[in-house]
């Protein structure tokens, strides 16, 4: 049994490949619209969250020259370092009780408190920890220049 003839096919002759050149290139399509792929905007990490909450903290009882060091893959004990410098010891202590009560507030169960009283008041938040100094010691100590960007100049020396 013979196929019926498509109409199409015989006002045309020729194989398929010569009635498409024959037709001609088809109009271009457009291409489609390139969207930029959304990034979402990365949520604080618990570390950067609490952070802030102590430097917000130092900021709020009036703290001087506050600094964030961070130490991840320099030292063991920490991951960041703030410290900061106070008037008088009774600042000092407010700041340092402040804190406590604020980490608690955020979930931090424990926050040991050393030299509460002196001129050198060390908090242990964890991977955070806290130098709150008078200005003299602070001098002395030179964690900055310790911890700081001197650190990163001898490892890469």
């Amino acid at each position: 049994m013979a196929k019926p003839a498509l109409p199409e096919a015989a006002k045309t002759q020729g194989t398929p490949r010569k009635k498409t050149i024959a037709a001609g290139p088809k109009p271009a399509a457009k291409p489609p619209a390139v969207r930029k792929p959304r990034t979402p905007k990365p949520e604080p990490s618990v570390l950067d969250q609490l952070q802030s909450l102590i430097v917000t903290s130092l900021e709020d009882d009036k703290a001087e020259e506050i600094v964030v060091l961070d130490l991840a893959g320099k030292a063991m004990f920490c991951d960041r370092m703030v410290i900061a410098t106070g008037l008088a010891d009774r600042q000092i202590t407010a700041m340092a009780q402040h804190i406590v009560e604020k980490l608690h507030q955020a979930g931090q169960k424990r926050v040991p408190i050393e030299g509460a009283g002196s001129d050198w008041v060390l908090l242990d938040a964890g991977d955070i920890v806290v130098h709150l100094f008078k200005r003299e010691a602070r001098a002395m100590y030179a964690l900055e220049k310790m911890w700081g960007s001197d650190l990163d100049a001898a490892e890469a020396g």
